[in-house]
């Protein structure tokens, strides 16, 4: 019996794809994978609450006490490998992954992006304004993609995605909402349970 694969999930708010996760644990629907660990770049997030009374363990990297990019890299790429990490999860993680860890990581680490890739994501678009993109440019369908992550900024290989529709009176917190609900709690824990069984590599 192979043992089962130990994932980190990245957090920088409020952890609510994070619960998806915990959600998907606690009935069995994670592919035998384990959540070991929970890293959040800030201090105090609620997310860190999510992970202890879910018994998971926390540790804080706070992104703002580095001056460099590369350094947080090494700081972030050093408690992954310390832990053991084999699959790493980003949960509304809002600092950008660099070249320490994507390379020691290559095809080990996912992300949930709340459009459908390649409309409107890369630099910039993340959180409500992606939404608030989506309804300016008047599109009728969007939704959310579960993506490998490399250097590119919302570049990697595509794992799932899953389309949402854009009602007329949508506002960006309305359509964020439905979009996290219809698609990214239902996308990011198939995802992981496919990697973790074998499925997609």
């Amino acid at each position: 019996m192979t043992s089962a694969k130990k994932i980190a999930v990245l957090v920088s708010g409020g952890g609510t794809n994070l619960q998806a996760l915990i959600d998907a644990r606690n009935e069995g629907n994670l592919g035998g994978g384990e959540l070991s660990l929970v890293v959040s770049s800030a201090s105090g997030v609620y997310a860190l609450e999510r992970a202890k009374n879910a018994g998971i363990k926390t540790i804080t990297i706070e992104r703002n006490k580095y001056t460099q990019n590369s350094e947080f890299d090494s700081a972030l790429a050093e408690v992954l490998l310390e832990h053991k990490i084999e699959l790493i999860v980003l949960a509304g993680f809002l600092s950008v992954i660099g070249p320490r860890v994507t390379k020691v990581f290559e095809n080990k680490i996912i992300n949930v992006h709340p459009s459908l890739i390649p409309s409107f994501c890369g630099k910039g678009f993340y959180g409500l304004r992606v939404h608030k993109a989506v309804l300016e440019y008047g599109v009728k369908i969007t939704g959310a993609t579960v993506h490998f992550v490399n250097d590119i900024i919302d570049g990697g290989k595509i794992i799932l995605q899953k389309a949402v529709e854009v009602l007329p009176d949508d506002t960006p917190e309305s359509l964020q909402e439905r979009v996290m609900r219809e698609a990214e709690w239902v996308l990011l824990p198939k995802a992981v349970a496919m990697i973790c069984r074998g499925e997609i590599f």
